[in-house]
């Protein structure tokens, strides 16, 4: 089996130890090097952690730190901090529903979900597709995954698919002027229903996907396949979509993952199981491959913007989203020996 190490130009494992991040050095011994680790429940206690929860409101909510007027329904922005500030908790800090903060703020979000099976509230009353996927993939990862509420919003997903087997969000298909897009997702109207006939989104078929990525069942399932094809097709070109339309997104990397990014991508495709064989699969590789820097690490941003105000933040955000292309390049080129 070729190692994963020997597919780079440079060694990051040595900058990632070095890093001083304890969270991030965890991830590194258990999922990199194979290595014993201390229990999951030891990072639960960093200071970082506890700096999170001080934010967790009595409803398991967190509360946005902003001073804009709330909008229908009252949850909007509370909602939006919770999805925000769980993914910390959860990726980077491995929070699950075993930690009563995690389980307080997953039953908030859960309180949210219609009988349809979808998380209401982002974008007023309209269907939110994407933040949607994007929930349900996180709570499976906090260990929701058997729950009957994750399993609806799975199934409400499947329903909002287009005619190409893709998401997108249905206000889009609609070709609304600005303002009257502004204006449904600041009031309460009716929702919009899809025009299937439109195309899939690769932004936010990339968000869904995360969902089906997650779950050990539907991870295999002949949708997230459709749909992995789909988006595997679109690496390095612009959305169908006005929104988060520029081609640069592709390379403009976070972690925790929120939107659609190369990485965030082939980690999901990494998990369906489309092989390194597949021509786009080592197209998103190769590219992995010739930016690495020479320290070992990835920049966060590749595009042609002006870089992060705080340095100190975007060296760590570096460190994390090096973590996450490591993992996708062990999953595709193998353990590294020993």
């Amino acid at each position: 089996m070729r190692s994963w190490l020997n597919a780079l130009r440079y060694d990051p494992i040595e900058p990632l130890l070095s890093s001083g991040v304890e969270a991030l050095v965890w991830h590194v011994r258990r999922d990199l090097l194979g290595e014993s680790v201390a229990p999951v429940k030891t990072l639960w206690n960093l200071p970082a952690v506890q700096k999170l929860l001080r934010r967790q409101q009595a409803d398991g909510s967190f509360k946005y730190p902003g001073r804009r007027a709330d909008v229908w329904p009252d949850h909007h922005y509370p909602l939006f901090e919770t999805w925000k500030q769980l993914r910390f908790l959860v990726d980077q800090f491995g929070l699950t529903k075993r930690h009563p903060a995690a389980a307080q703020a997953a039953e908030f979000i859960l309180s949210c979900q219609t009988r349809a099976g979808d998380i209401r509230g982002l974008l007023a009353n309209q269907y939110a597709t994407y933040y949607t996927g994007a929930l349900l993939g996180l709570l499976i990862r906090a260990g929701y995954g058997r729950d009957p509420r994750i399993e609806r919003g799975l199934r409400w997903l499947l329903s909002m698919r287009q005619d190409d087997s893709g998401w997108t969000i249905p206000i889009l298909t609609a070709q609304l002027s600005r303002t009257d897009g502004d204006r449904v997702t600041r009031e309460y109207t009716a929702p919009i229903e899809p025009d299937r006939s439109q195309p899939f989104s690769h932004n936010w078929t990339g968000m869904i996907l995360r969902a089906f990525a997650a779950h050990p069942r539907h991870r295999r399932s002949k949708a997230a396949r459709q749909a992995a094809h789909l988006l595997k097709s679109r690496f390095f070109q612009p959305d169908h979509y006005r929104s988060y339309q520029s081609s640069a997104y592709w390379v403009i990397f976070q972690y925790p993952f929120w939107w659609n990014h190369l990485v965030a991508v082939l980690d999901t495709l990494s998990l369906i199981g489309v092989p390194a064989d597949d021509a786009d699969i080592r197209h998103g590789l190769d590219w992995l491959v010739q930016h690495q820097q020479r320290n070992g690490m990835w920049k966060s941003r590749y595009d042609k913007r002006t870089a992060s105000a705080d340095p100190r933040k975007a060296d760590e955000m570096s460190l994390w989203v090096t973590l996450a292309i490591c993992r996708v390049l062990k999953r595709y080129f193998g353990a590294a020996h020993t």
